[in-house]
């Protein structure tokens, strides 16, 4: 890589992270003021190439294993059906859809390409959709469908691509080798990320040291991919396998591990989302730059009728599968009501790796073709980014969708849960001190006395969330009270070290070491 891609990549960096961190104070969508700081960037800076080796080897494999990690197998597992109709009958029905209409409106343009085109703006990106619905509050199950489908339908389009072009370059389609390519690449993936995912799991039970296994951790996404894509099968699956295996199995981790997984997974996905979504931005002046022998008026006609097919043809598809879900009786819990199939259907934005693949399209193709494909891929994930992710959030309070039956249903199991740990606690304490030989003194009475404390107080903090942290006419409730009071606390205790070293009477290590003690005690209180 050059000195000036390097320069323009961490200044694309630098600026995207600025942008995303308005968004977050603002509580505005991060992706899509991302995508439109990009836009407006984009005739005032030079063109910044957004490699595809780049985004598939690179940013999508850690993006792929941080939403699986933080996925629940369980939950999907409940949704096998849905996600399986979204992921796979979805991407393959929009590519299919995108195909002819794209066919019909460019005649000249080959069959295969065309068809090439659909696959490559099949699959959504539920990243800005997921990260709305979090924030205003989606039911748990919608969200689990956009997660799931996500997750596994980059795998199904990546194929249906592949076997487009190869049908482009070698002129036929075998019905029966491209069945096997798609069924090669979704088992090989299954078994590969199967196979990883014990390898790993294994190693980590030969360490107990948090940065090593955190370490480690960075290199499965990458090893993952690269092994299942070395014997063309699906990375993306994979990766997706051997992070919701991994994920399922953290409890058997030690708590360092736990602890410093969720930062560094937390702050790659952000880095590499920023990135992400400030570079489909900035590939406007490339795209446009690209086209030519057309009038503005026909291929922005073009753009529209595919941005407009590939919207129709999910809402078509979602309705259809929802029906289809509920004829079927023992499914009949799996379908989605019609306020669920309406969010879903217009959350369909698409992402970079659609970009991603019309870049990646073969010199084979003639540049005019190419160019279009590009042309008409790009306004397809700006126009669904900007439409359906601008508009997203006003649909979700037109609906009136929320999660807060979701969220008291929680805080009751999380409560009860925390009476049933508290019984199995203190039954072991009961059991640990009878079987003392002698009488505990007046020190070890203190600490059992203090232990049984903090099992109750954990307990009581748990139901008392459930009024919202406050009693009866507003007061604050014990466990509210006692957070407020250590929190500032804390906060006086960090002054005194902090000034004990600048009047260097504290070491800079002890410091540190003390401040982690603090840190770790708030963070206990914020959770």
């Amino acid at each position: 890589m050059s000195p000036i891609l390097g320069l323009q990549l961490l200044l694309v960096a630098g600026g995207a992270i600025a942008v995303a961190a308005v968004a977050r104070r603002k509580g505005w969508p991060a992706p899509l003021l991302l995508v439109a700081a990009g836009l407006l960037a984009s005739p005032l800076v030079p063109a910044v190439p957004l490699d595809p080796e780049l985004v598939l080897y690179v940013f999508l494999p850690p993006l792929l294993y941080s939403a699986a990690l933080d996925s629940s197998y369980l939950r999907l597992r409940d949704a096998k059906r849905a996600v399986g109709l979204l992921s796979i009958g979805l991407v393959l029905f929009t590519a299919a859809v995108v195909g002819f209409v794209v066919h019909l409106l460019l005649p000249d343009l080959p069959l295969a390409l065309a068809f090439a085109l659909g696959a490559i703006i099949a699959p959504p990106d539920a990243v800005a959709a997921v990260a709305v619905g979090r924030r205003l509050g989606l039911p748990r199950r919608t969200l689990t469908l956009l997660i799931g489908e996500s997750l596994f339908n980059d795998a199904t389009a990546l194929t249906a691509y592949r076997v487009a072009i190869g049908a482009f370059v070698g002129g036929t389609v075998e019905l029966l080798h491209s069945v096997g390519e798609f069924l090669l690449a979704a088992v090989g993936g299954v078994a590969i990320g199967l196979a990883l995912a014990l390898v790993f799991a294994w190693l980590f039970t030969l360490t107990r040291d948090s940065l090593v296994e955190n370490t480690l951790t960075l290199l499965i996404p990458f090893a993952a991919y690269l092994a299942a894509e070395s014997v063309h099968a699906s990375g993306v699956i994979a990766v997706v396998i051997v992070g919701l295996y991994l994920g399922s199995r953290m409890h058997l981790r030690g708590f360092g591990t736990r602890l410093v997984s969720d930062a560094v997974w937390q702050v790659t996905a952000f880095f590499l989302e920023t990135i992400v979504f400030a570079l489909i931005g900035l590939q406007l002046v490339t795209v446009i730059r690209g086209i030519s022998g057309y009038s503005a008026w026909e291929v922005a006609g073009y753009a529209a009728a595919v941005l407009g097919a590939t919207i129709l043809t999910r809402f078509v598809w979602v309705f259809a599968a929802t029906f289809l879900l509920k004829v079927v009786r023992r499914d009949g819990p799996q379908a989605p009501g019609r306020q669920q199939s309406v969010l879903l259907g217009w959350a369909g934005m698409r992402g970079v790796v659609s970009l991603a693949a019309a870049f990646a399209i073969p010199p084979e193709v003639p540049p005019r073709d190419r160019a279009m494909l590009l042309f008409l891929t790009f306004t397809t994930v700006i126009g669904t980014l900007l439409i359906q992710g601008t508009t997203f959030p006003a649909l979700i309070r037109r609906l009136g969708v929320s999660s807060d039956q979701e969220r008291y249903e929680d805080r009751l199991a999380e409560a009860a849960a925390q009476q049933a740990a508290l019984e199995a606690g203190l039954a072991e304490l009961d059991r640990l001190v009878a079987e003392q030989e002698q009488e505990p003194d007046e020190i070890q009475k203190q600490v059992i006395d203090q232990l049984r404390e903090k099992s109750w107080r954990r307990s009581l903090t748990a139901w008392e969330r459930l009024g919202g942290g406050t009693g009866p006419g507003g007061t604050e409730t014990p466990s509210t009270l006692y957070r407020r009071l250590r929190r500032d606390m804390l906060q006086a205790e960090r002054q005194v070290f902090v000034r004990l070293r600048d009047e260097r009477r504290l070491d800079d290590e002890v410091l540190r070491e003390v401040m982690a003690q603090l840190d770790f005690e708030e963070a206990i209180l914020e959770r």
